[in-house]
């Protein structure tokens, strides 16, 4: 009888899933070193595990011929330094509603200032943000009805993320590789972004991190937008100059930012980002729930075993070497 292929799974999720025949389970702490035991695998799924961990598993796992992550991101993966033969495959659709719905908590936070509120509860006050109140988002972003927002960064999780904010009244553009229309929404390339910002109430970042979109929004840009705009980024903290964007709030420029990515995470305690009255911070914290990994999980585990095609393949195995 031919022995079952190997594949470890993260005790960070539930390792009951229903595999195809022919595929093995064994689960792995991913805060623990790689064990001795699991040098016969020939998958990996990877959820929790630290850059180092990944590396290290890298010559602990000599017989692997896939690595699955359950994040949308992978570069940490790709640059581990797994061989050429090994396929890897990323989350890409398993945060999509989560991540969308994180960014519209934020968006809603950003217009309803909901930070100032709870700062006053704190205090046991009870805020003057009560009462008569301004609808004109020119003075002050004060709700998503009407409000000009611009999804940069338009995938599945701008794509989710879109019909929620419509459906609260706002006007929304994507901007993409490429222009068009998806889903019923304009969207612009990146050449088009710039002539959009002026008039951008809300400015949703969802960019994937890279050398091509390190500092994406630079001061130059941050200088387009309107004083009273707000930024919210739920991509990566790469995309955006941190230092120009920390100037721009202290001199008053832009209306706020609610951010849950940074360039270094967690965020350094010397940042001004902690201080400044018109910032919202969480700690990366709209991804980290993986919808339908178990669905993927055992598809890619078939694909393993030939029997069906790879999904979410990032950097393809290379067979013959």
């Amino acid at each position: 009888m031919t022995a079952a292929a190997e594949i470890l799974l993260p005790t960070t999720i539930d390792t009951a899933i229903p595999l195809p025949d022919g595929v093995r389970a064994v689960s792995y702490d991913p805060a623990a070193p790689v064990p001795d035991s699991a040098s016969n695998a020939e998958g990996l799924v990877l959820w929790g595990a630290s850059a180092q961990w990944i590396r290290a598993a890298v010559d602990r796992l000599p017989r692997l011929r896939w690595v699955q992550t359950l994040g949308a991101g992978y570069e940490p993966v790709t640059a581990a330094g797994f061989g050429p033969a090994v396929t890897i495959c990323n989350g890409a659709t398993l945060h999509d509603a989560t991540v969308a719905e994180h960014a519209l908590a934020l968006c809603l936070a950003a217009a309803r200032r909901l930070d100032l509120l709870v700062d006053a509860q704190r205090r046991g006050e009870w805020s003057d943000r009560g009462g008569l109140q301004d609808l004109d988002n020119s003075r002050e972003l004060t709700t998503l009805a009407g409000a000009r927002c611009v999804i940069w960064g338009f995938g599945g999780i701008g794509r989710t993320l879109a019909p929620y904010l419509r459906m609260l009244g706002a006007h929304v553009t994507g901007v993409a590789r490429s222009a068009g229309e998806r889903d019923g929404f304009p969207v612009v390339d990146e050449a088009g972004l710039d002539a959009l910002l002026p008039d951008t109430d809300l400015l949703i970042m969802i960019l994937p991190g890279s050398d091509a979109t390190r500092h994406a929004l630079s001061a130059e840009r941050l200088a387009r937008l309107h004083r009273t705009a707000w930024l919210v980024n739920v991509g990566r903290g790469s995309t955006v100059d941190e230092q120009a964007l920390a100037e721009t709030l202290r001199r008053g420029a832009l209306g706020g930012a609610a951010l849950d990515v940074f360039e270094t995470e967690p965020l350094p305690a010397g940042s001004p980002l902690w201080t400044l009255p018109n910032v919202i911070i969480s700690p990366h914290a709209a991804g980290g729930r993986p919808r339908g990994y178990a669905e993927l999980i055992a598809h890619n585990a078939a694909a393993l075993l030939g029997a069906e095609p790879w999904r979410n393949v990032v950097r393809p195995g290379r067979t013959g070497l």
